[in-house]
């Protein structure tokens, strides 16, 4: 950092997820930083850009990582949004690791590579346990959602939630703070837990404090083992994140897939993905073993196969998980049928609803012949 001229004389930590993960040997994604005892004029003047007029985070004029003033947080509404920011040349490294919401994200590294961990980080990273900081993790609901998406991350490698800390998650959803979260901050956190290596940990754990009956009620089921079981399977199609949440909510009706995901204000493509990953479960419930040709041209439509034939790879790998003999008649019914096309209907002559009529009598019985049914 010494050789960097933009930050000589400054006191700078390395904090956050990037000591975390290095000491875990996991991946490390974004650096962030914090810088001691200075001002944010003296920031602008090195050439940092602030990333926003009353928070105290700058942007490296070269690397654009982020920069923050050490500071300190005050408690002065509800949700997550509610705190009083105080930045200041007095504020200590500890008291701005105060503020942070887990043991192993409140250590910091100097420039000559020391570890700061005045909470007790690393023994808990060694424990492979999560703990919050300080009493003030009550403060802050979406705590409640980063330690399930945590637990989705690290559970692989043995990590658990600290009985204490749970139990602050339990008073934060019977408090009521939970429901002060915003959608899109909770959809945020959904999204990310559903691209972990256990994803369904992060629903197991936020059903278990009380905190999904609040935010997805519609998931706050006897199913939802079920349903999480078979989400945690999908590998394929990609995104996984996408595929994991259509697969979660498929066995939901549809009015309730509708108010779960306008709750949430769930992207259109996941919506759509839901949406689609039901009618597939309904015809595989359908069919069993049989291969009954109308149903699969009833499912061929629902998904609008012919006009959106993107659709059928990812929800015939979705179907595979549950049944591959049945995923491969699909891939092969589907692809002869596209075969059969209405310009060939229309040599012969065939027009208006006739020749859609004809075109799926057809379709149908390249499918029936196809699969060795009537």
């Amino acid at each position: 950092m010494s050789s960097d001229p933009h930050l000589d004389g400054l006191d700078v930590y390395l904090v956050g997820g990037a000591v975390r993960d290095a000491r875990l040997g996991w991946p490390v994604g974004d650096r962030d930083w914090v810088v001691v005892g200075a001002t944010a004029e003296t920031m602008r003047e090195r050439g940092f850009r602030p990333v926003g007029r009353d928070f105290p985070v700058f942007l490296h004029p070269e690397t654009h990582e982020e920069y923050a003033l050490a500071r300190t947080e005050r408690k002065q509404g509800h949700g997550y949004t509610g705190f009083e920011i105080y930045a200041s040349p007095e504020v200590t490294l500890e008291q701005d690791l105060a503020r942070r919401d887990f043991t192993l994200n409140a250590m910091a590294q100097s420039a000559d590579g020391e570890l700061v961990d005045p909470y007790g980080g690393l023994d808990d990273l060694q424990a492979r346990r999560l703990r919050h900081v300080s009493p003030a993790f009550v403060e802050d609901p979406l705590r409640v959602l980063r330690a399930a998406r945590f637990l989705a991350r690290y559970r692989g490698l043995g990590f658990e939630i600290a009985s204490d800390t749970f139990e602050r998650m339990r008073e934060l959803s019977a408090k009521g703070e939970i429901a002060h979260l915003v959608a899109e901050r909770v959809w945020v956190e959904t999204e990310k837990a559903l691209g972990e290596g256990d994803p369904a940990a992060y629903f197991a754990t936020l059903d278990d404090c009380g905190a999904l009956a609040v935010l997805m009620p519609e998931l706050a089921t006897a199913e939802l083992a079920d349903a999480c079981a078979r989400m945690a399977e999908v590998l394929e199609p990609r995104p996984v994140a996408l595929w994991r949440w259509a697969r979660l909510g498929e066995h939901l009706a549809p009015d309730a897939q509708a108010s779960l995901n306008a709750r949430l204000k769930v992207p259109n493509d996941y919506r759509d993905a839901m949406r689609l990953a039901a009618h597939s479960r309904t015809l595989r419930l359908e069919l069993g073993d049989s291969r009954d040709a109308s149903a699969i041209m009833a499912w061929l439509d629902a998904i609008d196969a012919w006009r959106r034939p993107e659709r059928l790879a990812p929800l015939i790998a979705l179907i595979a998980h549950d049944d591959g003999k049945l995923a491969d008649d699909l891939a092969l019914a589907s692809r002869l049928a596209a075969q059969v096309l209405p310009k060939s209907l229309l040599d012969e002559g065939f027009r208006g609803p006739a020749l859609g009529e004809e075109l799926a009598r057809r379709r149908e019985a390249t499918i029936a012949e196809a699969l060795g049914t009537t």
